[in-house]
């Protein structure tokens, strides 16, 4: 195994102040990219789609929970599976308290083709509490690319196969205005590298992370509400 070569603290130190400078580029870069996604333009969402969750069925309006924000994670788990994809369960063990999500007005789901009845023990397996709906019944998966028929499978060139279906990793992003929704931005597979804490998945929402420094103006006061940093508490502080 290579390791990094050995040298004085002054050295190191040096050579930490130059990577410094490098880095500090990279954040700029990162927060006008992510000021960028937020200039995006919305889709509105005009079909209607039916999930099964713990509460029984369930539409996209209700995933939200009162919302304004509502982030999905595409987890990989085919009708035909008995268990959820291993790297999408890692993803999903990286996720925080969800309380900071719901502080900015935004709440996080998972959505897997595989039928509710698969899904319960598989979750109930892992310790997971976060919500989790199936979307056996509906396109909801096909329509935003993390499902493929075998004939599509080709031209994606990543996720995994599952019988007659392929599937792949993702994340959608949801605004909702009242009784209106829509769709803000997807990724999928490396796209999700770096993802799984509060502040990487309020970057992919269209009101961000809802801080004044943010660009474009105004959005850090869409929820009428401070600014995101000045709303953080321990998360059996919030009130709901």
């Amino acid at each position: 195994m290579t390791l990094p070569r050995i040298v004085s603290r002054e050295q190191w130190q040096a050579a930490r102040e130059e990577l410094l400078v490098r880095e500090k580029a990279a954040t700029r870069a990162r927060d006008a990219l992510n000021a960028d996604r937020r200039r995006l333009p919305m889709v509105e969402i005009d079909k209607e789609y039916a999930f099964e969750g713990g509460d029984g069925k369930a539409t996209l309006l209700d995933l939200f929970e009162g919302r304004q924000q509502l982030v999905v994670y595409h987890f990989m788990f085919a009708p035909e599976w008995d268990a959820g994809c291993r790297s999408c369960s890692a993803f999903v063990d990286q996720i925080g308290h969800l309380a900071h999500l719901r502080a900015r007005g935004t709440e996080f789901a998972v959505i897997s083709r595989a039928p509710y009845t698969k899904i319960l023990p598989f979750k109930a397996r892992m310790g997971w509490t976060l919500p989790w709906y199936s979307s056996y019944d509906n396109d909801f998966n096909h329509d935003f690319q993390a499902s493929f028929e075998a004939g599509e499978a080709g031209k994606e060139g990543e996720g995994g196969g599952g019988g007659e279906s392929y599937e792949r990793p993702g994340v959608s992003c949801f605004l909702r205005e009242r009784e209106r929704i829509f769709h803000t931005y997807s990724t999928y597979g490396r796209g999700l590298d770096g993802l799984g804490s509060t502040t990487s998945l309020l970057d992919l929402t269209a009101l961000g992370r809802q801080e004044e420094w943010e660009k474009p103006e105004g959005r850090a006061s869409a929820l009428g509400a401070p600014a995101g940093s000045e709303r953080i508490r321990y998360h059996d502080e919030y009130e709901d």
